[in-house]
């Protein structure tokens, strides 16, 4: 039986950096290609690889091109996937039927945390984890079941805005997923800087998390580190205008009968009407400061591990 590892491109760069321990970040694909619509998806992946190499890392895309499961997508690779030709929204569970028909594949969350974990990755910026959804406490993101089951560090502005926030905190403590606030001691709200919910853990530094991270390690913990962090001051929406767009968008969803994978880009597209497009910025520079402390925090892990050695 094929490994994991062995079915799994990782881009030659990207192979060289982890083999020599360097800083490296994974970053999903699906909010470029179902996410933010065009042009600011290509602004958002701009912000998001340009935020890592700030921060002295490497970014690696993740993605299934024509069938190969991808770590560190080429350049010409992603300008498709920016355009969204044909390219399907992945997650775990759908990862061995896009290979085998050959597709390509943009990765969610859940889908970015098996192919970087088998790349031997160990920390992914992204916007906002999915959860548990509003009024449907059946309607569980994947993303949950695979960080409980994935050792590595996710960096995020918490889970979505539109999802059931206090519900999803409580199936991630069920499910034994360690949340810290990184400068924070509230879960943050996606778009908003708060939502009044408190964390039990809080950080204030790269080298904090990556303590934080070698203990967890140590003690044989099999499942991911969830860093939050609010978004930029500059650009967090109100907390009262989110929850009015939010139930706004979420009545259009049931009315248009929209289900299953499509809800997510539904609502936050419907959240962007809503909010006049301020909550477009909101999420590109979310994305970019995620990056950014997501790249601090590799480099903080390869230099503890360099003089470990």
């Amino acid at each position: 039986m094929e490994s994991r590892a062995s079915v799994v491109h990782v881009a030659a760069p990207i192979r060289a950096s982890l083999a020599r321990g360097g800083a490296v970040v994974a970053l999903e694909s699906s909010v470029l290609a179902q996410g933010l619509a065009i042009p600011h998806n290509r602004e958002a992946a701009e912000r998001m690889i340009r935020g890592v190499e700030s921060s002295g890392a490497e970014a690696a895309i993740t993605a299934v091109v024509h069938g190969v499961p991808t770590v560190g997508l080429a350049a010409h690779d992603l300008e498709r996937f920016l355009a969204r030709d044909g390219v399907r929204k992945v997650s775990s569970r759908d990862l061995a039927w896009c290979m085998t028909e050959g597709a390509d594949g943009a990765t969610t969350v859940a889908a970015t945390l098996t192919l970087a974990s088998a790349a031997g990755m160990e920390v992914f910026a992204t916007g906002g984890i999915g959860g548990v959804h509003r009024d449907a406490p059946f309607d569980e993101s994947a993303d949950l079941v695979e960080l409980a089951r994935t050792p590595m560090i996710v960096v995020c502005a918490g889970a979505k805005s539109i999802l059931d926030l206090p519900a999803t905190l409580e199936r991630l403590e069920t499910l034994g997923v360690t949340v810290v606030g990184y400068g924070t001691r509230e879960l943050p709200g996606f778009f908003t800087i708060g939502t009044g919910i408190p964390l039990s853990a809080s950080a204030e530094s790269p080298e904090q998390i990556a303590t934080l991270w070698r203990h967890h390690r140590a003690l044989g913990r099999t499942s991911g580190l969830l860093v939050v962090q609010p978004p930029p001051a500059h650009s967090a929406l109100d907390h009262d205008l989110v929850d009015a767009a939010t139930a706004a968008a979420l009545a259009r969803a049931a009315a248009a009968g929209v289900r299953g994978g499509a809800v997510t880009p539904f609502l936050l597209a419907e959240v962007e009407r809503q909010t006049n497009g301020a909550s477009v910025q909101a999420n590109l520079d979310l994305l970019e400061a995620n990056a950014v402390t997501a790249g601090q925090i590799a480099v903080a892990i390869a230099r503890a591990q360099a003089g470990n050695s």
